[in-house]
């Protein structure tokens, strides 16, 4: 039996209907008593930091369905698909390719490097590589054609494109954007501290089976 024959054979004995989308992680803007800027997901007991919410995207803009074919409403309904992916990354840029050539509608989500788009990378997916594909709740680090190809097979969309040409992808949406409270009345605001960057993210291999 081939893989993708596992897999569709579990989504069909109903193992799949917990999937649903990615819930959102969160992630705070930390400024210690020193001015130390750090990204966490547990703020500190202390009360003497600086906290702000972080607002984590848990899935770009969502792509527009209506008018699509029902099979690629009805897979991507179920198991939406998200690209979590950032500039020059070949990877990225492959597995775009890939979800654009199949016809796939996706939403995408792009990272800059910033400390608070690692962390919230970090608890969003387990890892600070790119690219990641999530299709449902699934996650899929790093490209492998097969294994991508694999799983959209399973959540049941067309192996061939069945987009109209009349069909626009969303923009890609940011990963984070800090919440800063508005300044007081009369006062300047001071400039925001920049985060430091992150290093640069590489791809690493698919997670095992879990569909």
């Amino acid at each position: 039996m081939t893989r993708t024959t596992r897999l569709t054979a579990l989504l069909a004995s109903g193992l799949a209907l917990t999937l649903a989308a990615l819930p959102a992680h969160a992630v705070y803007k930390v400024i210690g008593p020193d001015g130390k800027v750090t990204y966490t997901d547990t703020p500190p007991p202390d009360g003497k930091a600086k906290v702000t919410p972080v607002a984590v995207g848990s899935g770009g803009g969502a792509p527009n369905l209506s008018g699509l074919p029902a099979e690629l409403q009805q897979a991507a309904t179920k198991y939406p698909v998200t690209l979590y992916s950032t500039r020059d990354c070949r990877p990225c840029d492959a597995g775009r390719r890939l979800l654009q050539q199949r016809g796939i509608p996706f939403a995408e989500t792009t990272l800059a490097a910033t400390s608070a788009d690692q962390a919230a990378l970090q608890q969003l997916a387990g890892t600070t590589n790119l690219p990641v594909l999530t299709i449902g709740q699934q996650q899929l680090k790093g490209l492998t054609p097969g294994e991508w190809h694999g799983y959209l097979d399973a959540a049941g969309y067309p192996r061939e494109s069945k987009l109209p040409s009349s069909y626009r992808a969303p923009a890609p949406t940011p990963m984070t954007a800090v919440a800063e409270p508005a300044p007081a009345a009369g006062t300047d605001a001071a400039p925001a501290a920049a985060p430091a960057p992150a290093a640069p993210a590489r791809p690493a291999s698919g997670p095992n089976i879990r569909f």
